[in-house]
């Protein structure tokens, strides 16, 4: 399936998909490949400034990206996290046919949550972490209808249908120690499942010539991922009083075999729908090592950082290639990406205009995809705004509302495949988070005394 799904989506002739929804994540022909399209990491908050936050010090927030920064708990507090996502995707294609362009789009919609986490101390400067987020998602749905002279002069018309929906979940818990005051340190577990499948169908309509019937044809791909991961984190804060906090953080993700298991089944669907292919194995996928770094400063008005992101994708997976003979090859690339954020919250503690205690918040996001397509990268970039919409007066617990508009840009406009050009596709889409930071006011481990 891996080499069908190459040939698709470089396919010389007529490709193309329908506005459509369901409860798929994603929607883009990129996810057609490997763990599918990659989320980025956060919580609702952090992604609407770019998606920054290694080195972020906020005692009454989740932090997602450094297991240090539970460390950074307050003795009587607890905090909770929940967020969801809406996206709408819009991809663009020029397509040549018999040599003239002419550009095919699609559009989808999609609504899923992205996370659901919580941290609460164990000690005295030790805290406990759990997320389970969406690390991969996968979605398409495309089809095309073969009508060259040499195919409906002999059979009739052929329809191939491709398409797919998975995702890849990341559970992650970890502990933060806080042994001096300016010096957080901490390390998480890292736990990945979740089942991909991917089908393609052939099938012979409008027969002209010929006697007889034609059987359609199925084959599914479905890939099982297990596997575990470590993460450690440090925090380092060079200024940490009761006006700013100046902090530098760093993370390191240790890489290994993530080796999913693929079962491959092939369907005849004549009267007996006979199956005559069911074969299991293991790819050779490896999951990338990750260095990130990055700086956090903040004070009662204004928080702004950046982080830098690197993943070895390219050396883990030097030889391990997705490709049909001479068709599309999907090879894997090293990654940098670029994260800068910056939130002001006009007056936090106004109590008469509440406009005031809004935290209004920004950032920006640049990189490259993890996959390169027939020696084409894929750029990215992404600019994001949102709110942090305070519940009460002097409390911690929010409302957060995130946008982000995003792009993929294929470094290449065309490629060739059986020497003919072939369209590389553009993406444009367009996301709405909506998240709730909740027990943060410090009170739920305080015993109350009545008269």
């Amino acid at each position: 399936m891996i080499a069908v799904a190459a040939f698709v989506f470089a396919m010389p002739s007529e490709l193309s998909a329908q506005n459509f929804s369901s409860s798929i994540n994603t929607y883009s022909p990129y996810s057609m490949y490997g763990l599918g399209e990659l989320t980025t990491p956060g919580n609702t908050a952090m992604r609407a400034m770019g998606g920054v936050g290694i080195a972020m010090y906020s005692p009454g927030v989740v932090n997602l990206l450094n297991p240090a920064a539970y460390g950074n708990m307050n003795r009587k507090s607890f905090i909770f996290d929940f967020g969801v996502d809406a996206g709408h995707y819009r991809n663009e294609q020029t397509k040549y046919t018999s040599g003239t362009p002419s550009s095919v789009k699609t559009a989808y919609n999609s609504v899923n949550f992205h996370e659901i986490a919580f941290q609460m101390p164990l000690a005295k400067n030790l805290g406990f972490g759990f997320s389970l987020t969406p690390y991969s998602n996968v979605g398409y749905k495309m089809y095309k209808s073969d009508m060259s002279n040499e195919i409906i002069g002999n059979v009739g018309r052929v329809l191939y249908q491709y398409d797919g929906e998975g995702d890849i979940t990341e559970v992650k818990a970890g502990i933060g120690w806080r042994p001096w005051k300016k010096l957080s340190i901490g390390v998480a577990a890292l736990y990945y499942w979740g089942d991909i499948t991917r089908n393609y169908t052939s099938q012979v309509s409008n027969i002209i010539t010929g006697s007889g019937a034609y059987s359609s044809t199925t084959g599914v791909d479905t890939y099982t991922v297990s596997r575990m991961k470590m993460q450690v984190g440090i925090q380092w804060h060079a200024i940490l009083n009761a006006k700013r906090a100046l902090s530098f953080g760093a993370t390191y993700d240790i890489g290994g075999a993530l080796a999913p298991r693929l079962t491959q089944s092939l369907y005849v669907n004549n009267l007996l729908q006979t199956s005559v292919r069911n074969k299991v194995d293991k790819r050779a996928l490896q999951l990338p090592s990750q260095i990130g770094a990055g700086f956090f400063y903040q004070n009662a008005t204004i928080r702004l950082g950046a982080d830098y992101v690197y993943q070895n994708w390219g050396d883990e997976n030097i030889d391990y290639t997705e490709s049909l003979g001479k068709g599309t090859e999907v090879a894997y690339t090293d990654t940098h990406t670029i994260k800068v954020g910056f939130e002001i919250t006009p007056r936090p503690t106004d109590v008469r205009n509440y406009l005031n205690r809004i935290a209004y918040r920004v950032g920006a996001r640049v990189g490259d995809y993890y996959q390169t397509f027939g020696g084409s990268a894929i750029h990215q970039m992404a600019i994001t705004a949102g709110l942090g919409l305070p519940i009460r007066l002097f409390g911690r617990s929010t409302v957060d509302v995130g946008f982000e508009y995003g792009r993929r840009m294929p470094e290449m406009e065309t490629i060739e495949v059986y020497g003919e050009k072939v369209g590389m596709v553009n993406q444009n889409y367009f996301k709405f988070s909506l998240g709730l930071s909740l027990f943060g006011e410090d009170r739920w481990f305080q015993r109350y005394k009545f008269d």
